[in-house]
């Protein structure tokens, strides 16, 4: 029993004596792995100083060598090793590639400038900074008795001779791993069509490593970047800036909303795509063989006059076994253009819904804008060059559309203008507050004789508010109208400025626009017309003068000045025609006529009353029975 005891003790000293010399040496180990590390980055950061004075270049490549990398990124970069740099483009953008992490690093937009006076306008598009570019792959590998996280970040690739295949051209990057290798595989392909054009492949291929790869079953998935400034007004562009997601199989996506700080989410399910999204321009991160495990996402605003947006991040998961041998990836960099990204489809050819980050409203509003408003606009923009007219057209369609609405609209004011003095005599007739209730009464059963819809004068403009909407929501996010001038304006997705004030107005700006100026005074002309029919016809509109004739035009003033030049030029013409619409209306409307059928209608209907009053009546006996009984 003693032995058994001397044995037990004896073998737990040797075990704690082990872990203890197991402890010892690896933290000995980390400390000397530390003081090496230190060491190279002070001197790889002495280099990159020099590096940015003298950079080279590599003549028989094409590529560019650099160590213009923060050292922290060139910490596992050899002295002998040079971070090379590769472009290939097609006929809509360019893309340069680092060897740095096998990453892209700055994307360039053929056909999109940034926004500066007209004159000069040169400057093409950059979707992020380069100096932000970062995307990473991490994966754990076995190093004697522990193990250790490989980044790919940090790691400078091989990079191979570029490939042309016919339409495309083929970067492939690869990075030793034991016995095996990891390459990035990006391809870009030119087929003059927008959706394939605007998407650059991204194989990442897993060559025999799973031998050297520690008990993991996934791999994180990290991608960081910083977007320019690209419009001309920072807080109307920031407006339309989020982090968009999807779930695989769903309808709709989901953002991150709109801060002028920052916001942050862990989302609780796996999602195939990321867009970090501007106002007309996207880069978005497709999973096409696997989905992205629930992603952290975030970002953070710049300061206004900085030349930057936001700062965007995503940190995710892809599943990984022994067996996994590649993941397939695609990027979207290109502009939110409805007709584009409605086309992009996954491995299976079902669409992505990529379309739906353009914002377009509610579901009535998204309705009339993807299946009306766009392929009309879309249709004459073929056939008619200047915007300023195919807008003018749009509105007129519009207008042409709903006139049917107007005119009922208008017909039901007109009737109450009609009959005003029976409505008089009843308020006349029923002046305390006791007979409030008869005297509804008898107000509903003129309105039935007479033919006239309580709510006659409301429904049509109802029905409208869809249409609004959706050009409320169509024009500042339509990329169609983005550098295009028309008249005094230079851009029809900005606010056109005639006068740039040298202070700030709170809530108003520093310039003043004058497509929202003229629309803010058809408005206001539009309106007092408006109050002048129906405040004849409707006493209770008496009370409602200032807000519609002087309050709303005057929040549109403020509201609009920031907005699209374009937008602020629909709503100037759909006011103008709404006037000549009322204005011919009332021109072929004669009230002696309307009275005439108002009265012929009301010997007809025999005493008869509509649903609506049947049940009207019912509630009022009903509140009527209710008031007496409280009373007693």
């Amino acid at each position: 029993m003693k032995e058994n005891k001397s044995t037990i003790i004896g073998f737990v000293l040797m075990t704690l004596v082990f872990v203890g010399y197991m402890f010892y040496a690896n933290h000995q180990a980390q400390k000397q792995q530390e003081a090496q590390m230190a060491a190279q980055v002070e001197q790889l950061a002495e280099q990159a100083s020099q590096a940015l004075d003298t950079p080279a270049e590599d003549a028989v490549s094409g590529a560019t060598n650099t160590e213009k990398k923060s050292p922290s990124k060139l910490a596992l970069v050899s002295d002998a090793e040079k971070v090379e740099e590769v472009v290939i483009e097609n006929d809509v953008m360019q893309v340069r590639f680092s060897t740095l992490g096998a990453q892209i690093l700055d994307v360039t937009l053929k056909d999109y400038t940034k926004y500066a006076p007209k004159e000069e306008r040169n400057e093409l598009v950059h979707l992020f900074d380069p100096e932000s570019a970062y995307f990473n792959m991490s994966y754990y590998l076995k190093d004697n008795l522990r193990t250790t996280e490989m980044a790919t970040a940090y790691r400078n690739f091989e990079l191979l001779p570029v490939e042309e295949l016919g339409n495309k051209s083929v970067v492939t990057m690869r990075l030793p791993v034991g016995e095996g290798s990891i390459e990035h595989i990006y391809t870009l392909y030119n087929e003059q069509k927008p959706e394939r054009d605007y998407l650059v492949d991204f194989e990442v291929r897993l060559n025999n490593i799973a031998p050297v790869m520690a008990n993991q079953k996934s791999v994180s998935v990290e991608w960081r970047n910083r977007s320019y400034q690209n419009e001309r007004s920072f807080k109307n562009e920031n407006m339309y800036t989020t982090l968009v997601y999807h779930f695989p199989g769903e309808g709709d996506v989901e953002d991150l909303g709109i801060s002028e700080s920052s916001k942050d989410k862990d989302v609780a399910a796996s999602v195939d795509w990321v867009s970090f999204k501007q106002q007309f321009f996207s880069s978005a991160l497709i999973g096409r063989s696997t989905v992205l495990r629930q992603p952290q996402l975030s970002y953070s605003t710049a300061e206004a006059k900085s030349g930057y947006l936001k700062e965007y991040a995503m940190s995710s998961s892809v599943d990984y076994s022994p067996q996994t041998s590649h993941y397939d990836f695609s990027f979207y960099l290109g502009p939110n253009k409805f007709s584009t990204l409605k086309k992009l489809t996954d491995n299976n050819g079902a669409s992505l819904e990529m379309e739906r980050i353009i914002p377009l409203g509610w579901v009535f509003s998204t309705f009339i804008s993807r299946w009306v408003v766009i392929p009309v606009f879309d249709f004459l923009q073929k056939y008619i060059a200047s915007f300023g007219l195919i807008i003018f057209i749009l509105t007129l369609l519009v207008k042409l559309v709903i006139f049917p609405l107007t005119y009922k609209s208008y017909l039901s004011t007109a009737k109450m203008r009609v009959i005003k003095p029976q409505i008089d005599a009843l308020n006349a007739k029923y002046p305390r507050q006791e007979d409030a209730m008869k005297k509804q009464q008898e107000m509903m059963a003129l309105y039935n004789k007479a033919g006239i819809s309580p709510m006659g004068g409301c429904l049509p403009m109802l029905i409208q508010m869809p249409i609004l909407i959706a050009m409320f929501r169509f024009f500042p996010a339509s990329i169609e109208l983005r550098g295009k001038s028309f008249l005094w304006s230079d851009d029809l997705s900005s606010y056109d400025s005639i006068l740039d004030l040298p202070f700030n107005i709170p809530f108003y700006g520093d310039h003043i626009s004058l497509f929202c100026l003229l629309m803010t005074v058809v408005m206001f002309i539009y309106s007092y017309i408006n109050y002048q029919q129906q405040g004849s016809a409707q006493p209770q509109m008496a009370g409602m003068k200032f807000m519609t004739v002087y309050m709303m035009p005057a929040m549109m003033l403020f509201w609009f000045n920031d907005y699209a030049s374009g937008l602020c030029y629909y709503y100037l013409l759909s006011n103008l025609f709404t006037i000549l619409q009322t204005t011919i209306i009332r021109f072929t409307l004669n009230d002696d006529k309307i009275l005439e059928k108002m009265t012929a209608r009301a010997k007809n209907t025999k005493g008869k009353k509509s649903r609506f009053q049947q049940r009207y009546e019912e509630l009022m006996k009903q509140a009527e029975a209710q008031q007496k009984q409280a009373k007693r």
